[in-house]
């Protein structure tokens, strides 16, 4: 694919099959096609998520070092915008006796 999104990355601690799936993946597409990765995890801290440090210097140098970084402050938009709560009846639900 010419876009790849890594959504919520660095959620949980990644195991040996995983890291080593995500080397694979981040190593084929360097350069080649883009990938877009969101995060809340600081970037600081994705070396230690990663784990097995010379694998995470290996991905981290090919995702960070040749990366566009947006970083986002304030509030959470969800926080902002949050709809009123719905009673059965108008969100839809059909209540059956």
């Amino acid at each position: 694919v010419q876009l790849l999104i890594l959504d919520d990355f660095g959620t949980h601690s990644l195991t040996d099959q995983q890291r080593f799936h995500l080397f694979e993946i981040i190593e084929e597409r360097y350069r080649r096609k883009s990938t877009l990765i969101t995060a809340q995890l600081p970037i600081a801290q994705w070396h230690a998520m990663i784990g097995e440090p010379t694998i995470a210097d290996a991905i981290l140098d090919r995702i960070v070092h040749n990366a566009h970084r947006v970083t986002l402050e304030g509030d959470s938009m969800r926080k902002q915008k949050t709809p009123p709560l719905l009673t059965g009846a108008e969100n839809g639900e059909i209540n059956r006796k």
